[in-house]
């Protein structure tokens, strides 16, 4: 590519950039800006909520059973629908709670989850061909200026959906239906007639279509509703409203004030440690931040607190894409290499290493976003979108300008490539140190802590929230909008902990939710409390119900069954790509590693266990994998390049090599955390502090545990390979002394 042709790119991209970013603060047109366009969770802008109340008699364990499968139902037909991060909790006995986000009306809401969607496929006479429990998905396809939707049946339902078209296709059935001939076979959704189309000829295979003019909208709500499955009772509306974000009032302001200044920190220091290196990092990562956030907004994903999480480690790979390419580039100068050829050698270098650790992090995304559900796929689902924005702006925009840079006259020089005159790479820190050698005191300080955390979590028990342990809700019409810190202020002599929210018209309710489970008697005791402050009364609460976790037992599972999965999927990439299963093993048992540490981090200090729990090791999951990837990559090239040292020499040089990449990618991640954990709110900072907690613990990790354990791993090898070399030599000299 010429260098005019590079020039001009170069200014397109700057002026996608500037004009990006103009778009995404202020918007153009009919195009809204991006805090407008996204969609939010109810953690971060609120929503809608809906109580409604099952219509059954019956009671004990069956009432139970029948409550559980209708929320699991609801809590899959929000997901299909596209209402991600919704909560779906149980009330009292009868009663479940669904809170959606980025819904402003109550009546949509309803419309969109409160259908019992009871699919059924009858022939002209009335008896049934099939039911939605045969249906194994839906789809939408063109059909010409409508949309219609496709079915799939399992292998039962395509037997009889065979034979249920064959005798209307024969004319086997007598009508029994107004305006149905024999010859057709009706669809029917909660007991109305969508569509009764005539059957042309048998149809076998599974696959069959509903025709009948659908719009988009239509044949997507239709599809989902029956994907989604049918609820196994009937609901009915008891109370619906409008609800404030938990984590505390204006905290999308809050949280793009301290996003912003977080990322105009991490832009700082990249010029500071790299200079003009860092200036072409931080378009990139101008970028990447713009495709992003429409990204998101194109694939209409709701941002919640997870998905701040996956924003956050998605914004450190990006930068850490670039950090790897920039030393590489390095170590060719300090080589001796020309500019243009260390630029061009360094990305080479670069690449196998960026994309072996993309990748890695890559499956296990997908995994969690297949395997998972709520808020686990909202997680998987940004960090999927950022991975490979993030590949696309290191490898593509970064290598552009930074060729250009080596063609430049004016700046194919060491000083701009953050190389000194004398030809040695600038570094954070000149030292080199000897890991492998201390592992023992590494590998007992992990146990330690990991051992004491389980001490704690049996003695004291884990802190758990409310999203994990239910409790008791209190919904309160104060008449007015009232200050939620004289609230809490007012409760604190029964030390509830509470979590408080604004509901309604112009925030004149409240929701009080706290782990204790309060009877009767205690809950009008702090309604007569709060009314000593406030002019309200019994009349004025609106709801007084136990309700039931929201995180159950399914997402729990799911989750930890998503994990283990995507583990499994890195092990068996990492030991196609590094040709050893050691490398694999070690950077799992780093993984297992980094979770039980941070697990004790919450037992230790008593951090609150709550939906952002499972986010944050998901967010470790993710970080400690990149990260061990990228020293892995540098030891298998160092063992190419140095097979006469042995693996503690190559291993330790490794570290070294890459310890300063890894410090600065930390660093990173960090400092885009800080301003959220200061400005936003303590619920936030509740999740961000053990979030970086958990970068710390992944970093070091790599460092401390994932390669000595390799270098353990190897010994054997190593010790089998001198044994051998020992016997053989032994046996050429006995048998030099038997020639004598």
């Amino acid at each position: 590519m010429s260098v005019k042709v590079k020039r001009l790119l170069c200014i397109l991209v700057l002026a996608v950039v500037v004009f990006g970013w103009f778009v995404t603060g202020f918007g153009i047109g009919s195009v809204d800006s991006v805090k407008d366009a996204l969609k939010y969770g109810l953690d971060i802008n609120g929503g809608v909520y809906v109580v409604m109340e099952a219509q059954t008699d019956l009671t004990g364990d069956e009432l139970d059973k029948l409550m559980d499968q209708t929320r699991a139902v609801l809590d899959n037909r929000v997901n299909q629908m596209g209402v991600a991060e919704s909560s779906v909790t149980i009330e009292g006995d009868k009663r479940i709670r669904v809170e959606i986000p980025g819904v402003e009306d109550a009546e949509e809401a309803i419309e969109s989850i409160g259908r019992t969607a009871q699919l059924q496929f009858i022939l002209a006479d009335g008896s049934v061909v099939v039911d939605g429990s045969h249906v194994k998905d839906a789809s939408i396809a063109t059909d010409g200026a409508y949309y219609k939707i496709l079915l799939e049946f399992d292998s039962e339902g395509a037997g009889l959906f065979e034979e249920g078209t064959r005798k209307a296709y024969n004319n086997e059935v007598t009508s029994a239906i107004d305006g149905m001939q024999s010859n057709q076979i009706a669809i029917v959704l909660d007991n109305e007639i969508i569509s009764h189309p005539n059957v042309n000829g048998v149809i076998a295979g599974g696959n069959c279509e509903i025709t009948g003019q659908f719009t988009k909208d239509e044949a997507s709500t239709t599809a989902a509703l029956i994907r989604g499955g049918a609820l196994p009772v009937e609901l009915k509306e008891i109370q619906s409203s409008v609800q404030s974000a938990t984590i505390g009032a204006d905290a999308l302001d809050k949280s793009i004030v301290a996003g912003a200044i977080g990322l105009g920190l991490v832009f700082l220091l990249m010029i500071i440690f790299y200079g003009m290196l860092g200036i072409v990092a931080d378009i990139a990562l101008l970028l990447y931040v713009v495709l992003f956030l429409w990204s998101m907004v194109a694939m209409g994903v709701v941002l919640t607190l997870p998905g701040i999480a996956a924003l956050i480690l998605s914004i450190g790979m990006a930068v850490d894409a670039n950090v790897i390419i920039f030393a590489r580039i390095k170590e060719e100068i300090a080589a001796g290499k020309s500019i243009r050829v260390a630029v061009s050698t360094g990305f080479k270098n670069a690449l196998t290493t960026v994309l072996d650790a993309q990748i890695t992090t890559l499956i296990a995304a997908v995994v969690l976003y297949e395997v998972g559900t709520t808020s686990v796929k909202g997680f998987a689902l940004t960090l999927m979108i950022g991975i490979v924005i993030s590949i696309f702006t290191a490898v593509v925009i970064t290598q552009l300008f930074i060729s250009l840079l080596a063609d430049s006259k004016r700046f194919a020089k060491n000083k701009y490539f953050g190389v000194n005159e004398d030809g040695t790479p600038k570094q954070m820190l000149n030292k080199t140190f000897s890991f492998v050698k201390h592992r023992k005191i590494y590998y007992t300080v992990s146990i330690v802590i990991i051992v004491v955390g389980i001490l704690f979590a049996f003695i004291g028990g884990m802190n758990y929230g409310i999203d994990f342990t239910g409790g008791t809700m209190i919904q309160i019409d104060m008449g007015e909008e009232v200050p939620i810190r004289d609230v809490e202020d007012a409760l604190k002599e029964y030390d509830l902990d509470p979590s408080i929210i604004y509901a309604g018209d112009n925030n004149s309710q409240i929701v009080i939710k706290t782990i204790e489970s309060l009877d009767n008697a205690q809950r009008a005791e702090i309604v007569d409390t709060l009314g000593q402050t406030w002019d309200i009364s019994e009349q004025d609460v609106l709801a007084s119900e136990q309700f039931g976790p929201s995180v159950g037992d399914e997402l729990k599972s799911n989750a930890i069954l998503a994990v283990i999965i995507a583990s499994i999927g890195m092990l068996i990439y990492i030991i196609f790509r590094f040709k050893s299963w050691k490398y694999g093993f070690s950077a799992i048992v780093g993984v297992v590693h980094d979770v039980l540490v941070v697990i004790a981090f919450y037992a230790i200090f008593g951090y609150t266990v709550n939906n952002p729990f499972i986010a944050a090791i998901l967010t470790l999951v993710g970080y400690s994998i990149n990260d061990t990837i990228v020293i892995f990559d540098r030891i298998r090239e160092n063992k190419v390049l140095h097979p006469k040292d042995g693996n503690e020499a190559n291993i330790d040089r490794s570290l070294n090599q890459t310890l300063n990449r890894t410090i600065m990618t930390s660093l990173t991640t960090l400092i885009v955390m800080i301003p959220l954990c200061i400005m936003v709110s303590s619920t936030i900072r509740e999740f961000i502090i053990p979030l970086m907690v958990g970068v710390i613990v992944g970093c070091m990790s790599s460092i401390f545990t994932c390669s000595p354990l390799y270098f353990d791993l190897c010994r054997s090898e190593e010790e089998s390979k001198y044994v051998k070399s020992t016997k053989t030599a032994a046996k050429a000299k006995s048998k030099k002394n038997n020639l004598k």
